[in-house]
């Protein structure tokens, strides 16, 4: 299987306090896929957070979490996160979404993605629809939508937020790096 869950990895005082510093960052359309702009297949508000200062122990969280989906479920050849942390917002009022579509590609940095993970930094009851849905082949597994939950999955795997209808759904992704797959 190429997904791990891990139920509680940040508290929801800790979900409202990375919430609260991304919006102290710029926030830029999410629509865009390889540097073209794609509003049918992306419509989110992102925000980016340096690993280092204020967000040092959101980052640490992380890598801590994706070591130890790796050691217990990939196994992967994962060498560093050179990303940094992005704050996603899916909003009813723009239907945010996010279609199909895999982490790694082509570009400078997308080649060397292994490993996703998202948290959920929204309550559950502040939205509807706006599920993480990651294609396994044979199904499609929803993550979790507990605040504070998070899933790591293989970045090569199909994945997509189907449409908000109510509120806003706000989630918390990184990718670690390694040597391309083989």
């Amino acid at each position: 299987m190429f997904t791990h869950t891990l139920p509680a990895l940040f508290t929801p005082g800790e979900c409202r306090e990375i919430f609260q510093l991304s919006e102290a960052e710029a926030q830029d359309s999410g629509g865009l896929v390889g540097g073209v702009q794609q509003g049918d297949i992306r419509r989110a508000r992102i925000s980016w957070l340096d690993d280092e200062g204020p967000a040092g122990w959101v980052m640490r969280r992380i890598m801590e979490a994706v070591a130890q989906a790796n050691r217990e479920t990939f196994d992967f050849d994962i060498t560093e996160f050179g990303e940094r942390l992005q704050i996603a917002r899916y909003d009813d009022s723009e239907a945010g979404h996010y279609d199909w579509h895999s982490d790694i590609g082509e570009g400078r940095i997308a080649r060397f993605r292994k490993a996703t993970i998202v948290t959920q930094l929204s309550p559950t009851d502040a939205y509807e629809g706006g599920g993480l849905e990651i294609n396994l082949g044979n199904r499609i597994m929803s993550a979790p939508r507990d605040q504070g939950s998070a899933v790591v999955f293989a970045s090569f795997m199909l994945h997509r937020v189907v449409p908000v209808t109510r509120g806003t759904r706000a989630s918390l992704t990184c990718w670690s790096h390694g040597p391309r797959f083989r």
